[in-house]
């Protein structure tokens, strides 16, 4: 390809980028459940510039193409709330969603002082829930939405951090 791709905070300018790219990445995920209603499908561009102002939002870039895409926020007790994990599927299994789900997690423990890092993907979700596992998250909890879609949260703490004594 020539160019590669790197991760980068999203702008207010990635905000329709991300939109189109999110749409297209859970085309498969509301297949999979038969639900073309998910919120990713439906959310509006307003609502997602809202989320940029919110937490942090990472975009993984080839070029000027944003490829890719992860949000998250920390609440009070130190737990992070990651989301929309996205990857254009051109370049699924080549290693970016873990690196994006990496540049996230290490961006809120150190911006946001995170503790612990939770996300839900869908029951079915099968390639997801590997790439989780991959990265140290476990099962701990399953929650039913409807008849087609149970959501697993998943968990895991964020590594200790390393301090530097000072003289």
């Amino acid at each position: 390809m020539g160019t590669s791709v790197t991760i980068s905070d999203a702008s207010e300018q990635d905000a329709e980028q991300i939109l189109k790219l999110q749409y297209l990445c859970y085309q498969g995920e509301a297949e999979l459940y038969g639900d073309y209603t998910l919120a990713p499908l439906t959310q509006t561009l307003d609502d997602l510039r809202t989320e940029l102002n919110r937490g942090r939002v990472l975009v993984a870039r080839l070029g000027d193409e944003v490829v890719g895409s992860v949000r998250g926020t920390v609440d009070e007790d130190g737990t992070a709330s990651l989301v929309n994990l996205i990857v254009h599927p051109r370049m699924q299994r080549h290693g970016l969603g873990g690196r994006l789900l990496a540049a996230i997690e290490a961006r809120l423990a150190e911006d946001l002082a995170a503790k612990r890092y939770r996300l839900f993907t869908g029951h079915r979700s099968q390639g997801n829930m590997r790439l989780y596992r991959k990265y140290g998250y476990a099962q701990v909890g399953t929650e039913e939405i409807s008849r087609r879609l149970s959501l697993v949260r998943m968990e895991k703490e964020a590594a200790p951090r390393a301090f530097v004594a000072s003289a």
